[in-house]
């Protein structure tokens, strides 16, 4: 099993539409990836440890796969609407994406 991550950089003043992306933009890509999709989850920062340190991460989408070449396979056909809805919810442009092999999930 293999997971996408998608993951927003937090920025000081940055915007970012949590709503949207949780309710609009995820379910979006969960239906354009069908089947294939075996999974999807959102986090949202918090913080760095302390209280009131700002996160590294504003937010971070996942989608788990059951390989690397299913997820190549939707995500091509589906890559132009998906970038093109980014403004909708951010203004930090594309996140800076990690697919990873899970070696644990219990």
């Amino acid at each position: 099993m293999i997971k996408v991550s998608i993951l927003y950089p937090y920025r000081e003043n940055g915007r970012f539409d949590v709503d949207y992306y949780c309710g609009t933009h995820m379910p979006r890509a969960a239906e354009l990836f069908g089947t294939s999709l075996k999974g999807w989850s959102v986090d949202v920062g918090l913080n760095t440890g302390p209280p009131g340190t700002p996160p590294p991460y504003v937010a971070a989408g996942h989608f788990l796969f059951d390989t690397v070449d299913a997820f190549y396979e939707v995500f091509k056909p589906a890559s132009d609407e998906l970038l093109a809805d980014i403004p909708n919810y951010t203004d930090g442009g594309n996140g800076k994406i990690m697919i990873s092999e899970i070696k644990v999930n219990v």
